[in-house]
């Protein structure tokens, strides 16, 4: 695998009908890095995934993948050097899980081409480092939302692409289930090299596990650069409409958010406001 693939965006606008989602967007994703956009509901984050990896047609602008814009890629071509998990991924109906991992090699397949050794090494590995091995002969309907998570992502990882995107691959996943699989994500960077671009909600997560951060604000780019470069205050204000504290995460030295509600805020001599209770009768 290479580290060397570039995926730009240039001056993107993007939206569905009459409305816009995106304007006036330059966008360098950085080759063999971690990158998560971030970014409140609406502000664009998977319009902009959908754009990058060919599904939305920009109306102003493109995007070059080393050199080349991707809406002139041939589709195969373009799916064995990207892969996108998207948000919410519709399998076959009755579809096992071993066989809905084994798509994941189509793009390896030509016309006249046969199942290898190599194919189902691509996707034992797949099902081993999801830890799905033992799903593998169920039905993907028949399995709880977090089960159907990580075999989507062993699916994006039999594809074997240099550049995988991922629209909140941790959607359905409780704490652990998350941290698994950004943990995944990690490896396959730091062991395969490649470039991992992913939409996240969790501000702390993003921190932790991201090398660049994309903090999207009303279709715009708003910031890009390290965690501790994006993540200030001001940014998660004008961002997301929210007051925080910054500090550092005593794990990973990463930024971390405290939000700021109407409710359970100290006072400045340290004390906890007593809650307001309503008289009843």
């Amino acid at each position: 695998m290479t580290t060397t693939h570039s995926l730009t965006a240039e001056h993107l606008r993007l939206g569905y009908g009459d409305r816009t989602v995106i304007e006036g967007l330059d966008l360098a994703v950085p080759p063999g890095r971690v990158t998560a956009i971030v970014g409140a509901n609406a502000s664009g984050k998977s319009t902009l995934l959908r754009a990058m990896s060919r599904l939305l047609e920009p109306r102003e602008g493109r995007v070059v993948l080393d050199g080349k814009e991707v809406h002139r890629l041939p589709a195969r071509q373009l799916a064995r050097t990207l892969g996108l998990l998207p948000q919410s991924p519709i399998a076959p109906e009755g579809i096992t899980v071993a066989d809905l991992v084994g798509r994941g090699r189509h793009p390896h397949q030509g016309a006249f081409s046969r199942w290898t050794r190599r194919d189902d090494e691509a996707v034992a590995a797949a099902l081993e480092a999801t830890r799905t091995e033992l799903l593998a002969d169920r039905a993907v309907d028949e399995l709880s939302g977090g089960q159907r998570q990580r075999v989507w992502i062993a699916m994006a990882l039999a594809q074997q692409t240099d550049l995988l995107l991922l629209d909140e691959p941790t959607t359905f996943l409780d704490a652990s289930h998350q941290v698994d699989v950004l943990d995944l994500l990690t490896d396959l960077n730091a062991g395969r090299g490649t470039t991992v671009v992913m939409v996240l909600h969790d501000l702390n997560l993003a921190a932790r596990y991201a090398d660049h951060l994309v903090a999207l604000a009303d279709g715009r780019l708003h910031a890009a650069g390290t965690p501790a470069e994006v993540l200030t205050q001001e940014c998660v204000r004008t961002v997301f409409g929210l007051e925080s504290r910054i500090i550092e995460d005593p794990v990973s030295g990463s930024p971390l958010i405290l939000p700021i509600g109407r409710h359970h805020v100290r006072d400045q001599a340290g004390r906890e406001p007593v809650p307001v209770r309503k008289a009843h009768g």
